[in-house]
């Protein structure tokens, strides 16, 4: 994760919202954080924070479900914004390949050999199912304008492709390797040419069409530990939002013998997922538009916020005793998401070779 958030740090505990599976969940913590923390990086800081004094609760405004219109087909200069924490991570070499996409739009820029194939089915139609080898983890765009999926990985397990195009009502399938670890996330405000270079007001991914590396923040997570083809074993997954927030996200359940605690409109008992009301000094903006939510570390700095310091492990980084929890701001918009690096109670397992639905969207 980014250099706000500390795998390696973390355990997986039992406590939260679905009922059951405590122990299983400990069990596999230890797995789980060292595989996360040698993919992605770990350690007890940030790459570069602003020095602030204790910030005042501020006015919110409300980002729109879609914080950013889709751009002209060039690539777009590069936004300015704030300062943003660097996760230290591996790049993943992508595959050429194909994925199912439904919907009847390319999945790539038109000149582009990353491209996808597949059919023509409405957003509607059937979840398609994986194997014990293979999953199937699912992309369905419910927001009124372009997303493009990105992921990030194990090397050891590649996918074989990195970067797919979702037009409004469209859905794409990707087969992921039972194994993998990583991360899927969705950016906008995209512009690609046909060799698949360009840029990304959210989310980017060092320019390119296919990620070969981490995005740029602030970007909302779906994070997955997928387990190996064996009885018994147990996938843990997430939504985070600790590297800030750029869509709305949730993450059903569609094959497996664990019931999902998520509905398939995106709600928990907690609450259901809407757009983000972000406090004006966190706001994220792009050619004078709010096109983000960045997280307290990255927009006030400061050992408190980014717990470090006498602030810095499970023990001393606890949102309640900062001057003001901003963790809340995404927490009340996806209860069941990451909002800070030791909320764990946001850690979801899944038991016999599951498949995944992400949702870009709010509930309706």
């Amino acid at each position: 994760m980014a250099g706000t958030r500390h795998r390696a740090e973390r355990t997986r505990s039992g406590r939260g919202w679905w009922a059951g599976g405590a122990g299983v969940v400990v069990a596999g913590a230890a797995v789980v954080a060292l595989t996360w923390s040698s993919l992605f990086g770990g350690g007890a800081g940030v790459d570069s924070v602003r020095s602030a004094g204790v910030p005042e609760a501020s006015p919110t405004v409300v980002l729109p479900s879609v914080s950013a219109s889709a751009p002209a087909d060039s690539p777009s200069p590069s936004v300015s914004g704030t300062s943003k924490p660097k996760p230290k991570k591996k790049a993943v070499a992508a595959k050429t390949g194909a994925a199912k996409v439904e919907g009847g739009e390319s999945a790539g820029p038109r000149k582009s050999k990353v491209g996808a194939s597949g059919g023509q089915e409405s957003a509607g139609g059937v979840e398609r199912r994986g194997t014990a080898d293979t999953r199937v983890v699912s992309f369905v765009n419910k927001e009124s304008e372009t997303v493009w999926v990105a992921a990030l990985g194990s090397p050891e397990h590649p996918l074989a492709a990195t970067g797919w195009k979702l037009a409004p009502g469209q859905r794409v399938s990707v087969d992921v390797p039972s194994g993998w670890v990583g991360r899927f996330w969705g950016r906008t405000g995209c512009s690609f040419d046909g060799a698949g270079n360009g840029h990304c007001e959210t989310g980017d991914c060092a320019g390119g069409f296919q990620c070969t590396g981490s995005g740029a923040t602030p970007a909302t997570l779906a994070e997955f530990a997928l387990s190996a083809p064996k009885p018994g074993a147990m996938d843990f997954y997430d939504v985070s939002m600790v590297d800030g927030s750029n869509l709305p996200m949730y993450i059903n359940i569609t094959r497996g013998d664990t019931t999902d605690p998520v509905s398939a409109s995106g709600c928990v008992a907690a609450g259901c997922t809407k757009p983000v009301a972000c406090p004006e000094k966190m706001r994220f903006t792009a050619g004078g538009r709010v096109v983000g939510c960045t997280n307290p570390c990255t927009a006030f700095g400061g050992k408190t916020y980014c717990c470090e310091d006498e602030w810095a492990g499970r023990e001393n980084c606890v949102p309640s005793r900062w001057p003001v929890d901003y963790t809340q701001v995404f927490k009340r918009a996806e209860p069941y998401a990451y909002s800070y690096a030791f909320d764990d109670s946001a850690t979801m397992p899944c038991k016999g070779s599951c498949d995944y639905r992400v949702t870009f969207g709010v509930t309706t």
